[in-house]
């Protein structure tokens, strides 16, 4: 069993961020000891996975993937957890523009925190965690919200004049917490915990 598949929160869907069809780039085994990797985001909880694909199978960037229970078209199986470090240059260059599409296909979800959000210190306000977002702007939001409750990123643009794109906005401040490790407020990702380094035979199974 994976590692990442004995934790309580798993995702069942992922997004692709890169497909490396000669397997990972750290494994100097010969090419034909190596199985391709799916490097990509999952859904919910937004933790960087690596998978591996059925044989025959491959996939492209912004590719949703089931990885759940049951029967997979793709997948494999999850072979681990990553941090941002081990990310690919072309999986880091895809990685906001993946991350926005989740935010926007989750529109609810992250609507929500612009209702609900409170204060986290007597100074401090957990909507000034997302980037752009400052003292002006939080009071204004808490005031439209007061009136009644944002119901799409459109409408919080529409009633918060000066807060344009929301949803890249919630896609920078969730890259942020991907990208650090000690981040002060965690909100959206759970921390990486770095493991011992795999052992080579690791890589495929």
């Amino acid at each position: 069993m994976q590692d990442y598949e004995k934790e309580d929160a798993k995702d069942e869907y992922v997004r692709v961020l890169d497909y490396l069809p000669y397997g990972h780039p750290n494994d100097n085994r010969p090419v034909y000891q190596k199985r391709p990797i799916i490097q990509a985001i999952g859904e919910e909880h937004l933790s960087l996975l690596e998978v591996v694909p059925k044989k025959g199978k491959k996939a492209d960037p912004y590719d949703r993937l089931y990885i759940g229970r049951g029967m997979r078209d793709v997948v494999d199986y999850v072979k681990r957890r990553i941090s941002y470090e081990d990310l690919t240059n072309a999986a880091k260059m895809e990685l906001l523009n993946v991350i926005e599409e989740i935010v926007k296909d989750n529109e609810k979800r992250f609507v929500e925190f612009f209702n609900k959000s409170g204060s986290i210190t007597s100074r401090f306000h957990h909507l000034e965690i997302i980037p752009g977002i400052g003292k002006k702007l939080m009071w204004k939001i808490i005031e439209e919200r007061n009136k009644s409750p944002f119901t799409s990123f459109k409408d919080i643009e529409e009633r918060v004049i000066t807060l344009y794109h929301p949803e890249r906005l919630i896609a920078r401040r969730i890259e942020e917490e991907i990208k650090e490790d000690n981040i002060k407020y965690r909100t959206f990702v759970r921390p990486f915990i770095k493991r011992a380094e795999f052992k080579k035979n690791r890589y495929d199974r």
